[in-house]
């Protein structure tokens, strides 16, 4: 089956469901206008404070096409986001063994926000040890024949999959927070991460 997926930034656990659903021919929405507060330039992660999102700042230049969509460099966000991440999960199990790997998604330079999300996918895949082919629109369908995942994943609402609950660095503190960033799984269940992932149900 052919499914329409958005381009994120470290995307939530359950969007890795579908993408590496071995059913699922996976194609990546390159002609859509940018819709704002969306994981597109956001990720949420597990902060000692609960959750935490993570926001890539964007350049407003009239642009709308999300190819075509510029980070701005203003603030030092790669910096910030990467020291985030580092007090989030340097006590969780698994992340001194990914720590190397992830560092290499914030010290990428790209002005693009695609280029920027794709590459730190790559960084992902690899950590997961899978590979997964995908290839993108070439232009927008507002109603397209794939299975449309384009609004699928919202950041402002729960989360339409079943997560079974796992241990999380401060779910002492405030409980299991479910579909968080990949970042959240991997840093927690390491070597695991994949079957958890195949075992995602939707709801």
């Amino acid at each position: 089956m052919q499914v329409l997926l958005p381009i994120f930034y470290l995307p939530p656990i359950s969007w890795f469901s579908i993408f590496l659903n071995p059913d699922h021919e996976v194609i990546f929405e390159k002609f859509e206008n940018f819709p704002k507060q969306t994981f597109r330039n956001r990720t949420n992660v597990y902060g000692a404070n609960g959750k935490l999102s993570l926001i890539i700042p964007i350049n407003h230049d009239g642009t709308r096409l999300i190819s075509e969509i510029k980070v701005s460099h203003r603030e030092k966000w790669q910096q910030i986001h990467w020291k985030s991440i580092k007090t989030a999960y340097q006590s969780s199990p698994f992340f001194e063994f990914y720590e190397d790997q992830l560092e290499k998604i914030f010290t990428f330079k790209t002005n693009s926000l695609m280029e920027f999300n794709l590459h730190a996918l790559k960084i992902i895949q690899k950590i997961l040890k899978v590979e997964k082919d995908f290839t993108f629109t070439e232009e927008y369908f507002k109603e397209p024949e794939q299975q449309n995942y384009r609004e699928q994943f919202s950041p402002k609402l729960q989360t339409n999959f079943h997560m079974e609950e796992y241990y999380q660095t401060f779910s002492d503190k405030y409980g299991f927070l479910e579909d968080l960033s990949i970042i959240d799984l991997l840093c927690n269940k390491g070597p695991e991460s994949l079957t958890y992932i195949n075992n995602i149900k939707s709801k």
